[in-house]
């Protein structure tokens, strides 16, 4: 599953840098994650970093919108990889 930032996001900062997919940007007003580049970390991490890195409890959680299973985060890894 992609993940969500939810509107208790407080610009901290923290998020963007951490994502090794470059899927996390600044959106009109919080910051935003593009749910076609965020493998939740995998093919990176062990566990998604954003999510251990926000300060503020259940700000970035998983998107309900955006429901894929661990195979699926790891094929859309690959292919973002051959893209670069």
């Amino acid at each position: 599953m992609a993940l969500l930032i939810t509107k208790k996001c407080i610009n901290c900062d923290m998020c963007e840098p951490e994502c090794p997919n470059q899927a996390i940007s600044m959106g009109d007003d919080i910051y935003v994650i593009d749910p076609w580049l965020c493998t939740e970390c995998v093919g990176h991490y062990d566990a998604p970093t954003c999510m251990s890195v926000c300060p503020i409890d259940n700000t970035i959680i998983t998107d309900p919108a955006h429901q894929e299973n661990r195979e699926q985060l790891w094929e859309k890894f690959v292919l973002i990889q051959q893209a670069v």
